[in-house]
């Protein structure tokens, strides 16, 4: 059995190889327990693996994205089998509160939870469409993607929502579309390609953008460089993120649950992060 191998690795090993801390691994074995008795109540055939062998399978395959062919075949059980095994615990960890994303409404309150926030987009590759290829071609990065806004809050590290769209839209346009609102004491942060965005939030900044009438001043570029020391939080916050390959290698599966995984892997970047803070205060 794979988990009886593995569940002896010191700390830091089990995270490289699973993608999560022993802890964290223990969590989900808690809440896949509770919705794996109440499938068994309803009756149906026994699952062939264990819980624990059968969280490794997802996270497996979220972590190195092979196809459920190899995956499957490694734990000695059908392809059908691994398709619907991790199906299932994507869908029950990410109903689970613990696995939930603070939300666009978090940026709202007015207890000012959040004092600056981040804002970025990044591109996933994906298949080439049958249909509609002009709606999913990036020409920043020359293929067809799809991308995602993720929100980041500079204090505590958190991802606090995210937006997914095709990849031929605009990073600013993208905002727009998402019906993300910021209370006007929260302060943002973004890159070039939020230009606009002081009409909509004016407490927010970006660097200043060079043209041929209005060159940069030293002034300028010292703000920008100051902004961007700032910003480059939300690009390390994605790059944890997309240290499971199936949000960061070309996306093969269908579209639709992509949103659902790339939250699930940031709920689970949320709770290292949150882990790692209670330990320093410690």
């Amino acid at each position: 059995m794979k988990y009886e191998v593995i569940k002896v690795l010191e700390e830091e090993k089990f995270r490289r190889l699973t993608g999560v801390k022993r802890s964290r691994f223990e969590k989900m074995i808690k809440i896949l327990n509770k919705a794996d008795k109440c499938q068994q109540g309803k009756g149906g055939r026994k699952p062939r693996l264990c819980l624990e062998e059968r969280l490794l399978m997802a996270l497996e395959y979220l972590r190195e994205y092979r196809t459920y062919f190899p995956v499957s075949q490694s734990d000695g059980v059908s392809e059908s089998a691994c398709y619907e095994t991790i199906k299932w615990i994507e869908n029950t960890l990410i109903k689970h509160p613990d696995f939930a994303l603070p939300g666009r409404k978090a940026l709202l309150k007015s207890d000012r939870e959040y004092e600056l926030v981040l804002i970025d987009a990044t591109e996933t590759p994906i298949e080439r469409p049958k249909k509609k290829q002009k709606q999913f071609y990036s020409g920043k990065k020359k293929r067809t993607t799809l991308k995602t806004q993720v929100i980041v809050d500079k204090k505590s590290k958190v991802a606090i929502c995210t937006t997914f769209t095709n990849g031929k839209r605009h990073d600013f346009r993208l905002f727009k579309e998402s019906g993300v609102r910021i209370h006007p004491e929260i302060k943002t942060i973004t890159d070039t390609g939020y230009q606009g965005l002081g009409k909509i939030h004016s407490n927010s900044a970006l660097p200043k953008k060079k043209t041929k009438k209005n060159p940069l001043t030293k002034e300028d570029k010292r703000n920008n460089r100051k902004l961007s020391s700032q910003r480059v939080l939300n690009e390390n916050v994605i790059d944890m993120i997309k240290r499971f390959k199936i949000v960061s290698d070309r996306y093969r599966n269908r579209r639709k649950r992509f949103g659902l995984r790339f939250n699930l892997i940031a709920a689970i970047y949320n709770m290292e992060i949150r882990q790692m803070r209670v330990s320093e205060e410690i």
